[in-house]
């Protein structure tokens, strides 16, 4: 089965009806998102699918590239052809989620593309079934969110953003009941000192949560060690992150409970079976980071989830863009915080290329608004202390809940 031909393709989606972020301010990708797709085609006549991410953009220009690298190659080679990809990289320096997002594209297509010729699941191909359903979960901003998530059979949810964020994780609680798994999302920005990641931390303890994520800038390691030691939750973190070298540090000084690797960026299926195995060996849980993916990256989350023994949740988000289905052939099935994993052969999932014609990418940059320290938005720098800061840490529905 030898590569013939590889296109990619880029479109504008629109923004997801609902975030953790909604409550308190939103990104750019909160209304427009760019999802960046790829096919390899065979002279078997199989068509493989694939997802890159990161900044997908970018991302299509190095997919443009690398993919000059496969034309002739056999198809089933995929750890051969990986490593062909990363020696290809070596020149351009580390290029993080961007070459990383152009190899997970090309990468999860090769899965895709050995499956097919198999006549068997992407699970399978990964070493078999540990589970035939994965459970996810959702966002909620606000209490209203969160019971009309739980009142459609959703067993975890996740509070976000930067305002209010104690209060607000209290007040969800207290709605949905102790048999929710809870999570709070914190999105480490350079500004969250470790100082108030812990402090925020201390006050969340209560709520037994499934997990603490990003309660730090992801490359401050000594801000990390200090939380850990300080708070007594599970902690979590990675999705920015695009290498089995930058997970490292993280596990060998078990600073996460849970690693949260993006499907479209970090590598493709290739390093994320690899990374599942590192974190396997230290007691840490693979919840895959999915907040700005598209449908073929989520296809291929499910399947690893379904044969890790360590999956632990996957992140989704519902409801989300109405044209989502549309730019895909094939759905996952969900009922009740769980998608089924899909049973038949490659990844069970095909572009719907005409409907992505007619979304043709116009912007991708996830610039903050209404998430800033109060009076500091126009000031757009990259580190920054909080100012009005006691406002930050309101808990007047805290008592109520003692």
């Amino acid at each position: 089965m030898k590569i013939t031909r590889i296109t990619g393709h880029l479109m504008q989606a629109g923004g997801p009806a609902h975030t953790g972020w909604s409550a308190t301010g939103k990104s750019a990708l909160a209304s427009g998102r760019n999802w960046f797709f790829v096919n390899i085609e065979t002279d078997t006549g199989h068509i493989g699918t694939g997802e890159g991410s990161g900044w997908p953009r970018v991302v299509s220009a190095a997919v443009e590239d690398l993919g000059r690298l496969l034309i002739g190659e056999s198809a089933g080679d995929i750890e051969r052809l990986h490593q062909k990809m990363r020696v290809a990289l070596m020149g351009h320096g580390q290029t993080g989620v961007v070459g990383m997002g152009a190899v997970a594209a090309l990468d999860m297509a090769l899965w895709d593309l050995q499956a097919q010729a198999l006549g068997v699941s992407v699970s399978c191909l990964l070493g078999g079934t540990t589970r035939n359903k994965v459970p996810y979960y959702v966002h909620a901003a606000d209490v209203e969110t969160a019971k009309a998530a739980v009142a459609r059979g959703i067993g975890a949810i996740k509070v976000g953003g930067t305002q209010r964020i104690v209060e607000r994780a209290h007040e969800i609680r207290a709605a949905v009941g102790d048999d929710i798994d809870l999570m709070v999302d914190l999105h480490g920005p350079p500004w969250l000192t470790a100082s108030d990641a812990i402090a925020i931390g201390r006050a969340l303890e209560p709520l037994h949560l499934l997990f603490l994520e990003e309660a730090v800038a992801p490359d401050d390691l000594s801000g990390w060690k200090r939380v850990r030691d300080k708070v007594a939750l599970p902690l979590a973190g990675g999705e920015r992150f695009a290498t089995l070298n930058e997970f490292r540090p993280y596990l060998e000084n078990g600073l996460w409970d849970v690693v949260q690797p993006d499907t479209g960026r970090f590598g493709g299926l290739t390093q994320m079976k690899k990374l599942a195995a590192m974190a396997e060996a230290c007691s840490v849980m693979v919840a895959p980071h999915s907040g700005s993916l598209g449908p073929v990256a989520e296809f291929a989350a499910v399947h690893l989830l379904g044969a890790i023994p360590n999956g632990l949740i996957l992140e989704r988000l519902e409801p989300d863009w109405p044209g989502r289905p549309q730019a895909i052939v094939g759905a996952l099935q969900t009922h009740e915080g769980h998608i089924q994993v899909p049973q038949g052969p490659g990844l069970e999932v095909a572009l719907q290329h005409a409907f992505i014609a007619e979304h043709p990418s116009q912007r991708n940059l996830a610039i903050a608004t209404g998430g800033w320290n109060p009076g500091t938005e126009t000031e757009t720098v990259l580190t920054q202390m909080k100012r009005a800061r006691a406002s930050q840490f309101r808990t007047e529905s805290l008592k109520s809940h003692e």
